[in-house]
C-alpha cells in the first residue's frame, strides 16, 4: 500500500510540473464597467492561478464602497478588492497580496494609489514608472510595504 501512494503521489507531482502552487485566493473585485485596466489586472490574478469575481457599480457607488472599505482619497484608485478578509486597492502586484495573506498583518490591505503606468493591469512595454505599495493601518495610517524601481 506504501508503494501505491508514492507511486500516486509522483504522479501527481509530474502532473503540475513539479511546481509547488500555492491555494487558489478567492477575490471579489468592484469597478466600473468601462475600466479596461481593471479587466487586465483581474486577468493577471487569474494567471496567478486565483478566484475573481467581480461587479461593476456605478462611479459614486464605487466611491462609496472605497471608503466603507477603509481606503481614504489619497490611498484610491480605479478598482478595490476584496480578498481573505482585507481590501486591495488598485494595481498592488500579486506577490504582494499573497504575501499579506500569508503573514496576516493587523491592517485594513494594500493600497497603490493612481495608476502607475507598468504596474499590473498597466503594462505598456518593458517601461515601469517608480511606485509604493502601502499598507493601509486600522487607524487609517500607511506605511510602505514594497516598492518597485521605475524602468525606462
Amino acid at each position: 500500500m506504501k508503494k501505491r501512494k508514492n507511486v500516486i503521489g509522483a504522479v501527481v507531482f509530474l502532473m503540475t510540473g513539479g511546481v509547488a502552487t500555492a491555494d487558489a485566493l478567492e477575490f471579489e473585485v468592484a469597478k466600473t464597467q468601462s475600466c479596461g485596466c481593471c479587466l487586465a489586472w483581474i486577468e493577471v490574478l487569474q494567471a496567478a492561478g486565483h478566484n475573481v469575481e467581480s461587479r461593476n457599480l456605478p462611479m459614486a457607488t464605487l466611491m462609496q464602497h472605497k471608503v466603507k472599505n477603509g481606503i481614504g482619497p489619497d490611498m484610491t484608485s480605479c478598482h478595490t478588492a476584496k480578498v481573505a478578509g482585507y481590501t486591495i486597492e488598485g494595481h498592488v502586484p500579486v506577490e504582494d497580496i499573497e504575501r499579506l495573506v500569508k503573514e496576516k498583518p493587523d491592517a485594513i490591505g494594500l493600497a497603490v494609489p493612481g495608476m502607475p503606468v507598468g504596474s499590473p493591469g498597466m503594462e505598456y512595454g518593458e517601461t515601469r514608472d517608480a511606485f509604493d505599495v502601502y499598507l493601509v493601518k486600522a487607524d487609517g495610517t500607511t506605511e510602505v510595504f514594497n516598492s518597485y524601481r521605475a524602468v525606462e
